[in-house]
């Protein structure tokens, strides 16, 4: 009797047994399939639209991929960055690291849109800026990576979170590093996303302290080749033209590759915090030279970094909700 009790239930564990290894789980509850079933072509519509976007702009690749960096650093990968102020809620547009800067949003609301009429109610703003930063950094030759899907949307946002938590140009080396370690990522993942500055823009106002009085003293940034900042400095000046802009990789400025770690280890890396990586901390240094000598390492750790950042207190199951509009929460 025992042992029919014993041999029925090993049956039943059987019997359930495929249904808790059909999808590859990743960060618990997101995996790359998770719409194959709900809205097979939403990655096709996603990579379609943000090709076009890219060809007609190629500065909105880098553009993309700042919005979900900036989106998971305040409270979790959430599209919390996407939501326009009203009623209660105070948009993270306008906080400091986004005013004037975050850029994109038009492209993510013609994505929902494409996918709302293909699969209404179905796909999160939040899984559309994961999967639009994947597109972007592969159109612009940098790798792939199976992005962990569904997530859900936040039902608001926080402006202190986005003033508080998203490192800064002019942020120390500890402060930087505290704020990722802050959201469980590392110095690895620091100096691999980093990586990201090798395509885009900045805009003056974020390194005019190098140029002109980096420590007080009325003088430029010693870390700085002085070359190039002569150069920089025909374009920011010590007042005004704080919105001009500036290639973040002049080798190489709309292209994935790691030529942003070979300019630091020249000494002609744009933002303060791109050159202390090399010169503030020996563990970060040390990768830049790694990086900066192969880019296929480079690569296979920005994926798997970006991975990691996109896990960031993800919303899943009943919290939250899929918005209908990115800008506001359903009605």
């Amino acid at each position: 009797m025992v042992k029919s009790i014993n041999f029925l239930l090993l049956l039943s564990l059987l019997a359930f047994a495929p249904l808790c290894h059909c999808k590859k789980k990743i960060g618990g509850y997101l995996y790359p399939q998770f719409y194959d079933g709900s809205c097979p072509r939403a990655q096709e519509i996603v990579q379609s639209i943000v090709a076009k976007a890219v060809a007609k702009e190629p500065r909105m690749a880098a553009s993309l991929l700042r919005l979900h960096f900036h989106d998971c650093f305040v409270k979790g990968c959430d599209a919390s960055v996407l939501l326009d102020s009203s009623g209660t809620i105070i948009s993270e547009k306008r906080s400091n690291p986004n005013r004037d800067s975050a850029r994109g949003f038009e492209v993510i609301d013609e994505i929902k849109s494409a996918l709302e009429k293909e699969c209404p109610h179905t796909v999160s703003c939040a899984d559309i800026l994961a999967l639009a930063a994947r597109d972007s950094t592969v159109l612009t030759g940098g790798p792939s990576w199976g992005v962990p899907l569904g997530r859900r949307d936040s039902l608001g946002a926080s402006i202190s979170g986005s003033n508080n938590n998203i490192p800064a140009p002019n942020n120390t080396f500890q402060t930087i590093l505290t704020k990722f370690k802050l959201k469980g990522l590392d110095i690895v993942d620091l100096v691999a996303l980093s990586g990201s500055h090798t395509i885009g823009n900045s805009r003056c106002t974020s390194f005019r302290q190098r140029l002109y009085n980096q420590t007080g003293n009325g003088k430029a940034d010693f870390t700085l080749d002085q070359v190039y900042a002569a150069e920089l400095r025909t374009r920011c000046p010590r007042s005004g033209g704080d919105q001009n802009l500036f290639v973040l990789d002049f080798v190489t400025p709309i292209k994935f590759d790691n030529f942003y770690y070979k300019n630091l280890l020249a000494n002609k890396g744009l933002l303060s915090s791109d050159e202390i990586l090399l010169t503030k901390n020996k563990v970060s240094a040390d990768l830049v030279k790694q990086y900066a000598e192969n880019n296929d390492i480079f690569f296979e750790q920005f994926a798997k970094s970006m991975v990691k950042m996109g896990n960031i207190t993800p919303l899943t199951g009943s919290r939250g909700e899929i918005r209908k509009n990115c800008r506001r929460i359903n009605k």
